[in-house]
């Protein structure tokens, strides 16, 4: 038998080349993995010395050539593939151990010259893990060198079942897929448009107790080439994370993030139940949690400042899942980490090798992609479609209730003042019914809201409700065919509204 081994991560490479060796396999190698096993005793031979061919080219050519790839591909089955290989001196390669060019990290680097980061584009590497994987009945491919000792195993015994060496084979082309994607990203660096053939890599964090339900696998996963985000967050204290945890956890950080003031943020099954924002963290926290005081039992608190001993203690009797910031004082986390069971979460901003800001959402048979709602919106340039004005102080409320509203999933109704988050409707089939639940949420606290709506209404009734509940100004979209009798209801309740000209469905 005989083995290539041409690694960029050498993590037990030189321990696997003994086992090898002690086995009797013949050991192939180049560059820097030649060095690492000649260093370790090992006797080893250069590809070059396979090939009868120098390496070119500073090394960008080394192993494309058909004494590599013939003793790769050939069917060992076919006896015209095998009289191929003796008429031309080759001799059959039974395994490949590879990995990549560091290309992520490589790219990753502030000012990374374009010279550079060609020259960490792996050629030579993908193609022979290609080949060896198409060829997966005769050859055993390796790219994970948490596959070394199982191998070896199985080695001693006869060899990876032809099973294996399928799953061997299917991660060796999921390595270099994302591998390509990645590179591909780069390429296309911040262009927004979609192009017609689309891939995402990922790289597995951990396998999760099960998914949303308890009869459903989940795991989580990383987006190659994306540092940060609530994935990559630093759990200080808790419990393991689970699969609905990360989805709430991810909607605090996004409605928190998208607030420029000091904001507190309670999510219940990732509605926002409770925001508030306040020069005082907690302050807005307590007035967040007063929001909805029922249904912020267990659920999640975000912050978009560091979280302080004072926030920290307003938390201290109520039962919560999850909080997540972007950072605590050691005083915060004295009292937070007293809590056994609450995670804890120190989450940055994500950033990303080229343009990966793009949501995605999974359908039958497909994806649907679409860029993110992030606009830049100036309530002082909303339309106001009423005779009376609203006043700074509703304009204030509006465009807070407004940017809540966005993140409430439709039909959304948000009440809202003095930055603080009053009553919300939420995922109801019609819009009045959103105005009902909202109200009665705010209860009293109703009286001289703000009232957002995510989209416009279709009847005036939503807003014949929603003021008879309070409620003295409105936002909404505008654009129904039936705008001038919402605006004439308006004008009946003497309350102030304004078009904002765009929507915010989160389905």
């Amino acid at each position: 038998m005989r083995a290539v081994l041409s690694v960029y991560d050498k993590t037990g490479i030189v321990e696997f080349g003994k086992k090898l060796q002690g086995l009797g396999i013949e050991l192939i190698s180049t560059g820097g993995t030649f060095d690492a096993l000649s260093k370790g005793g090992l006797p080893v031979k250069k590809v070059s010395d396979i090939t009868q061919f120098p390496e070119m080219m500073d090394g960008r050519v080394k192993t494309l050539h058909p004494a590599i790839h013939g003793g790769l591909l050939a069917l060992r089955d076919k006896p015209e593939h095998m009289a191929e290989l003796n008429r031309h001196g080759i001799t059959p390669i039974d395994m490949v151990v590879g990995n990549l060019y560091p290309f992520e990290a490589t790219v990753s680097r502030p000012g990374i010259q374009l010279g550079e980061a060609l020259e960490n584009i792996d050629i030579g590497g993908p193609s022979m893990l290609r080949s060896a994987s198409k060829n997966f009945p005769s050859v055993v491919v390796l790219v994970d060198p948490a596959d070394y000792d199982w191998v070896v195993d199985r080695i001693k015994t006869g060899g990876p079942s032809l099973e294996e060496r399928r799953k061997l084979a299917a991660k060796a082309f999921q390595h270099v897929a994302a591998y390509d994607t990645l590179i591909s990203r780069w390429l296309r660096g911040m262009d927004v448009s979609f192009p017609n053939e689309l891939s995402f890599g990922f790289r597995k964090l951990a396998e999760m107790r099960y998914g949303e339900n308890p009869h459903q696998r989940g795991s989580v996963y990383a987006e190659i080439g994306v540092k940060g985000g609530i994935v990559a967050a630093q759990q200080l204290g808790g419990k393991e994370m689970s699969f609905n945890n990360y989805l709430d956890a991810e909607a605090a950080w996004k409605v928190a993030m998208d607030f420029p003031d000091p904001t507190a943020v309670v999510i219940k099954h990732t509605n926002p139940c409770g925001v508030a924002s306040h020069g005082d963290l907690a302050e807005a926290y307590r007035r967040a949690f007063e929001g909805d005081s029922v249904s912020a039992y267990g659920g999640i608190v975000g912050f978009n400042r560091m979280v302080t001993g004072a926030a920290a203690e307003a938390m201290r009797r109520v039962f919560y899942e999850i909080v997540v910031a972007p950072g605590y004082t050691p005083e915060a986390l004295e009292i937070l980490q007293k809590k056994k069971d609450l995670r804890i979460l120190a989450a940055t901003l994500p950033t990303a090798i080229g343009n990966a800001n793009i949501d995605l959402r999974r359908v039958s048979g497909g994806l649907l992609v679409q860029a993110p709602d992030e606009i830049n919106e100036d309530a002082s340039t909303w339309k106001v479609v009423t005779e009376r004005k609203p006043t700074p102080q509703e304009l204030a409320d509006l465009a807070f209730a407004w940017k809540v509203a966005k993140h409430v999933k439709s039909n959304a109704i948000v009440l809202a003042k003095d930055k603080t988050l009053a009553g919300m409707g939420a995922g109801q089939p019609n819009r009045i019914t959103s105005v009902h639940l909202a109200l009665r949420i705010a209860g009293e606290k109703a009286k001289g809201c703000a009232l957002a709506s995510d989209a416009f209404f279709p009847f005036p009734d939503g807003l014949e409700l929603g003021v008879q509940g309070g409620a003295t100004s409105v936002a909404q979209p505008g654009g129904s065919i039936r705008d001038e009798e919402v605006i004439a209801a308006a004008n009946k309740a003497g309350i102030a509204m304004v078009f904002t000209g765009t929507r915010h469905f989160k389905h």
